[in-house]
Order: C-alpha cells, then sequence, then structure tokens
C-alpha cells in the first residue's frame, strides 16, 4: 500500500485526485516540500507547483484546488501554482516522486534538496532563509555541491543581478559555515 500524506493533505490530494479526469504531475517546492519531505516541523497551508504537465491542468487544478476553492474552504489547505519562480536549470532531471502510487491521477514530484534552497533564493524571505538552513543541517548540505549547482545553474539564469545573487548565496552560505562551527 502507498505511503499517504498526513492529513489535512491527505483528505484534500484524494478529494482534488478525484476531480481529475487525466495523469497530472506536479512538481512541488516551498513549504509543503520542505515540511513533509524533508521533515521541518513548521505550518503550511498551500503546495506550491511550479511547470504542471500537462499545463490544460492548471485551470482545472486552481478551479478546484486553489486558494478560495470548496476543497480549499472544507480542508483549510489549497494548491498554489506559482507561476515565476527561479529554480535551477536543470531540477527536473532531479526531481523524486512523493507519495508515489498514492493517487490515480495526481502525481506529486518533489525537487532535491539543494533544488529546493536555491529556488528560494531569489526572493530570500526569513521563512526561505529558516528553510535553507533546515534543510543544509538535515540533509547535511555538501557546500561544494550546493555552490557549484547555483554557479553551473541559477547565478547567470534567474531574474536580477548576478553580483545581487551573490551576495545572498554567499550570506546563506556563511550562515551554515558558522552553525556548523558553532557544533565543533
Amino acid at each position: 500500500m502507498p505511503t499517504l500524506p498526513p492529513n489535512p493533505w491527505k483528505e484534500f490530494l484524494q478529494a482534488l485526485d478525484a476531480k481529475m479526469t487525466e495523469a497530472c504531475r506536479l512538481p512541488c517546492f516551498g513549504g509543503f516540500a520542505v515540511t513533509l519531505a524533508y521533515g521541518l516541523s513548521r505550518l503550511t497551508f498551500d503546495i506550491d507547483v511550479l511547470d504542471v504537465a500537462p499545463p490544460r491542468a492548471v485551470e482545472v487544478l486552481m478551479r478546484e484546488g486553489g486558494k478560495g476553492s470548496p476543497l480549499a474552504i472544507k480542508h483549510k489547505v489549497y494548491l498554489d501554482f506559482v507561476g515565476i519562480a527561479n529554480p535551477p536549470y536543470d531540477y527536473e532531471s532531479r526531481l523524486r516522486p512523493m507519495y508515489e502510487g498514492a493517487f490515480q491521477h495526481l502525481h506529486l514530484l518533489v525537487r532535491d534538496p539543494y533544488d529546493v534552497a536555491l529556488t528560494k533564493l531569489k526572493r530570500d524571505s526569513d521563512k526561505d532563509f529558516q528553510d535553507m538552513l533546515h534543510l543544509a543541517e538535515k540533509i547535511p548540505f555538501d557546500l561544494d555541491v550546493f555552490e557549484k549547482r547555483y554557479k553551473d545553474e541559477l547565478r547567470d539564469h534567474t531574474t536580477g543581478s548576478p553580483e545581487d545573487n551573490d551576495v545572498t548565496f554567499n550570506r546563506w552560505k556563511e550562515a551554515v559555515l558558522e552553525i556548523r562551527a558553532r557544533k565543533i
């Protein structure tokens, strides 16, 4: 029997799955991914998705499970299609199934932890920074891999100036190093 997410996600996703008529690929990131795939204990009320396939499914997904939909009101969680995000260039090659086989139509995928963190880099909210620190400790991050992926797949492929992105990345990396130094 496939693993199912805890409620309210389980009931929400089962109800949303029942509304779908075709297979739908949902690459997840954000708080849902960090909490359910990578074990961070914090509240999140949405599933951030990007690059839904097939694209025509976005309309049905948002109508049936988006913010303000009857399912969202009933379960107090919702699906959030993020139209603009800055993931690493080759993130799709590293997606892995989440709750594989649990739903007939919905196929949830999660980004690898480095990609989840790097997707949060541009926005750089306090929550994004805390999520990155959690991932860096939980996995734990190989900072050489983190930096290589940033330089090769994100730095020159995102909005804003690469130099501004470097400042944020370097601050994040230094924070991880500082935490690791305190533990020695």
